[in-house]
Formats: structure tokens, sequence, C-alpha cells
């Protein structure tokens, strides 16, 4: 007779055999148990393009044999170069079918790094969304000599449009199934390179198993009802590519946002059940709702700012009092109702990752009846190694969830948090010795990030192994703790703590204008231009009061002791932060080295 551990084991089995273990096998998955009208959609001036089940099958398929008609195989590199759209779907199944790799090439790229990737990576084709990328992209390949062809997206004079390829695949009766059966779930799926601040850029060999295993150890976290999600983080990153495919695994239909200035309007429009999203976003959202909320008078005000510090206290769920409960119902009638009214009415979850997110944050947006659920990875992890969830005691707030069913964490003697798992890396690609530095001999993988896992089984991160630093006077300063609670105030948009081998710790800042702006008004102060804003007394003195307020809780040799404002934002297109917006920190250092150097002169 079988136990109830036995069935378990068996309908996990059987659940387990019955999904994709390739990446493109989620394809036909998807057409057996969801075939719908609406299996993507892109948006272009104004107007949503919706691809079918079937309509989406059929481009890959023939766009694969375009492909084989160009001599493309198995083992073969094929570069992407573009912002989310469906384009990008149907490239990247067409090209994993066969046995082939994606090489995602991100838009901000260096010319210097975007030439090493593709020599490096061989890469025999690349796509590409528009002009502008097509002038950057041709400008590498003559810095070296290459000849690779180039298919465009959007109409470019004298490109072939990738469309071509699709044309010619109708053309051809090619068995795609003899490339199917070729490709090994521990065969390369994708080459993503790490952004080169220092030395080389690095590629990161993911396996479809590396990347599936993250898909079906996920699986839990969007429930049946989430049905309809907006796309904006970008697919050359593998968070948001994996949270793709889990989609597509889970039948939800994809929507993909025209560009990051649309989001907005974009999110009213399709009304999606979730996104993933960057704690930046999520700090914007709410410096925003905030902002209006002072624009209230009288009661509206009091009853916002009320439900607001209501919702700072809230707690995880099932952990606050049924007054509090009582008092939060109300709240959201009111107020969140509201939040939840500007993000499309119907978001049931968001899922954010790439940064340390604030407690404070998860507390309101949870208690607005919007659950955030934070997770933690990295590119040589597939992404996720820990998730929270929906599930019953699923969430913890400060934390980065619990560890996804096959992975393995141990904290180092150091305090380094190891991983070990079939979402692991094999490595960087034609850099062993690279590789031997992250992976050791027992198979873990070092992360870099410092942290601890709670007696209830959270993961915690404390900070980045390498961007801790030592004062002058021997003390440990663990910059990420000091920078996520200054990113409180919402005269900051972004904070950078310094002081390796200095007296103490100091900040560059980068104000929040708008917000400065707003407060100099009421103020009386003249706002002629951020130039000569960041250098006037009553500003200066306005965010030391902003420290002197965010620094209580620190020992005394960890808190910012002096900072200097920054008349010029920190972004990704002049090279100061990475496309999930994290800091640069050494090309920061080397761009301001005259202000840090002022900082400190006696």
């Amino acid at each position: 007779m079988l136990n109830l551990h036995s069935v378990r084991i068996i309908n996990q089995t059987n659940l387990y055999m019955k999904s994709p273990t390739r990446i493109f096998d989620i394809l036909t998955h998807y057409k057996n148990n969801y075939a719908k009208p609406v299996m993507v959609a892109g948006k272009s001036d104004g107007k949503w393009t919706n691809y079918s089940t079937d309509v989406f099958l059929a481009i890959v398929d023939n766009l694969s044999k375009g492909l084989v008609s160009k001599g493309i195989g198995k083992g073969d590199k094929i570069a992407l170069m573009s912002s989310n759209r469906p384009e990008w779907n149907f490239c990247d199944f067409a090209i994993n079918q066969l046995g082939a790799a994606v090489i995602p090439l991100y838009p901000t790229l260096s010319d210097h790094d975007l030439s090493f990737i593709i020599n490096d990576a061989e890469v025999k084709i690349i796509f590409l969304s528009n002009v502008d990328l097509h002038e950057k992209v041709k400008a590498a390949l003559q810095a070296n000599n290459l000849d690779t062809p180039i298919y465009s997206f959007d109409p470019v004079d004298n490109v072939p449009s990738w469309q071509q390829l699709v044309e010619e695949g109708k053309q051809h009766d090619t068995d795609l199934s003899a490339y199917r059966d070729a490709v090994h779930e521990d065969d390369l799926l994708t080459l993503i390179y790490t952004s080169g601040t220092t030395g080389k850029p690095k590629g990161v060999y993911l396996s479809h198993k590396n990347v599936m295993s993250n898909v079906h150890d996920c699986h839990h976290l969007l429930p049946d009802y989430f049905k309809k999600a907006l796309s904006f983080l970008p697919l050359c990153h593998i968070f948001e590519r994996m949270v793709v495919y889990l989609y597509f695994v889970k039948g939800v239909e994809i929507y993909y946002a025209e560009s990051l200035d649309t989001i907005v309007a974009d999110i009213n429009d399709v009304k999606p059940d979730g996104f993933t999203t960057v704690p930046r976003v999520l700090e914007k959202v709410y410096d925003k709702i905030v902002s209006k909320g002072k624009d209230l008078s009288g009661l509206k005000k009091h009853i916002f700012f009320w439900a607001l510090n209501l919702g700072l206290n809230n707690k995880e769920p099932g952990k606050n009092s049924a007054w509090f409960n009582f008092k939060l119902g109300i709240a959201r009638k009111l107020v969140f109702s509201k939040w939840q009214a500007a993000l499309g009415g119907n978001i049931k979850l968001i899922v954010s990752g790439g940064a340390a997110l604030q407690p404070r944050l998860a507390r309101v947006f949870w208690a607005a009846g919007i659950p955030v659920l934070e997770g933690y990875g990295l590119t040589e992890t597939s992404p996720v190694i820990a998730v929270n969830s929906l599930e019953k005691g699923g969430v913890k707030f400060g934390t980065v969830g619990k560890l996804l069913a096959s992975v393995k964490v141990k904290i180092a003697s150091d305090g380094e948090i190891l991983c070990k798992g079939p979402n692991v890396t094999m490595g960087y690609y034609k850099n062993d010795a690279a590789t031997a530095e992250v992976i050791d001999k027992d198979g873990y993988f070092h992360t870099g990030d410092i942290g601890e896992l709670t007696a209830d089984g959270f993961l915690r991160i404390t900070d980045r192994k390498k961007e801790m630093f030592k004062t002058a006077g021997g003390k440990y300063v663990a910059p990420q703790a000091l920078e996520n609670k200054y990113m409180e105030s919402t005269l900051i948009a972004h904070v950078m703590v310094i002081g390796e081998n200095r007296k103490f710790p100091s900040a560059l800042i980068v104000p929040a204008f708008d917000v400065l702006e707003n407060w100099c008004k009421i103020k009386g102060i003249p706002f002629e231009s951020k130039m000569e804003i960041v250098k006037k007394p009553a500003v200066i003195d306005k965010y030391q009061r902003e420290l002197d307020r965010l620094n209580q809780g620190f020992g005394q040799w960890e808190k910012v002791k002096k900072f200097v404002l920054l008349p010029k934002e920190w972004t990704i297109d002049a090279g100061e932060l990475t496309p999930k917006l994290s800091l640069k920190r050494k090309i920061i250092m080397q761009r301001y080295e005259k202000e840090i150097e002022s900082i400190y002169q006696e």
C-alpha cells in the first residue's frame, strides 16, 4: 500500500515528466494547455499588436527554417540587441530550438565592450531593433573588420528585415524535429556577458537546464488567477527573461510596454495582474504618491497620512492584530484603493529584484493590497536563489525570501553566501581562471554577497562582500545598509557611501530635483539651475538634517559625516548605473574623484 508521502513523490515526478526540460519545450506545453488569441502583444506608436498562439508558433518555426537556410545550427551564437517586444521572443525560441545560443546585447553597452562580446562569442548573425542600434553595431563591426550579417526589426536603410528570414523559411520544408531532438538540457542556451566595469566582460554560460530549473522552482510564485502581465525590465537580463519563460509555462498573457516613458499609460491600458520591477521604480511610485498627499489639505490630508503611517507599521500576513486589520480595511477603502487604481486596478502581485528593497516599501505596498515579493539571485544562478511568496508563511519583510526547492545555500565563515544547485552556471565562457575563482571544488558558487539565514528559513542580505570597506580606524562599514536607509528620503534620487581607508564615511548624493524644486518654492528659495541650487547653504543644511534623521540607529563609526550634492543625475546611458539601476561604484569613484577629495580635505 502506498502511503501519502509516496503519493506526493509520484505526483511530483509525473508533474516534472510532463514539464518542459528545454526552453523551446515551453511552446509545445503552451499549445497543449493554454492556446489562446493573445499569447504576447507589443505596442508601437500607441497601437497594440496581438499574436495568437498559432501565429506565434508559426513565426518561430518559419524563422528557425530561415536561419537554417543561412547555415545556422547547433552550437552557433546569434546576438540579439533590442528593447522588449514580441520579436525578441520569436528570435529567442527560433534560435534555441536549433541548438544555437542567444547572446543578449544591452543597448547601453560601450563600443569597446560591444566589440569584445561580438568577437569573443564568435557571433554569426545579429538581430537588432532600430536605426540607432544599427549605427552602434555597424561601428563596432567596422572597428574589428567584421562582416557579420545584420537583420533589423524596424526598417533600416540597406539592412534586411528579420521578416525576410521568416518568409524564406516558409519556402523550405525543413524538418525541425531533427534539430530539436539533438538538443540536450545541458547544452548552451545563452551567454550573458557581465557588465565590464573593470576589465573585460565575462560570458556567463547558462544551459537549458540551468534556466528551466529556475522556472520550475518559481512555479509557485504565480497563482492560477494570475492571467496577464506587463513586461518592461530588459529581456537582456536573465531576471526578466526567466520570468517571461515562467509566464509562458503558466499560460500568462504577456504585454510589452512601448517604453519606460509609457509604463503608466500601458499599465492602465492592459490592467495587468502584475509585473516585475526593480526597487527604484517602486521608490518613484511611492515618492509621487506621497508628494500628491502633501498637496492635499484639511481632512483629506489628515486621512492620507493616517493611512500611510498605518501602512508603514504593517506586519506580514497573519501577524497584525484584529484592531490593526480593522483600521487597515478602512485605510484601503479611503486611500489605498486609489493606489490600486493607479496601477490598473487588478494587481495581484509585483516581483522585485536586482537590488535591495526597503522594508518600509514592502510594508506599505502590502498594506495597500499590492503584495511585493522580493527575491535575490545573480546572472550566474539563472537568476533566483531565494524569493518571498504568497504562500502561508512565505513572506518576511527585510529578507529576500526562502530558498528555492532545488537550491542549497551555506554561509561561509566570513558571511559570504555560497550557492549550489541545478541553476548554477557551468562557468564563464573561455575563462577557466575566472570560473575557478567563483566555483569551489565542492560545486558551490561564491556570490560575493554577505548574508544570513534566519531561524525560520529566510535569507537576509546584508551587503556586497567587495563593497564593504574599512575606515582608517579599522572599522568595517557596509555601504548598502546606509544607502538603503538614506533612500527613504524623498529628496534623494541616488546616494553612494564611500570611505575606504578614510577617517570616516561620506557620501555622494544626487538630489531628487523635482522634489527639491517643490521644497524650494515652499521656502522661497530661487531655483535658477541644478548647478547653483546644490551650492546654496539652505539646501545643504536641509540635506544635513535629512542625514542626521536617517543616521539614527547606526553605529558612530558607520554614520556619514560629510557629503557633497551633485548637480547631474546618474543614468544608464552615462555609465553610472547598470541596466538594473545598480551603482557602478568604480566608475562613479573615478568620475567624481575631485569631489571626493574635497570632502576629506582638512
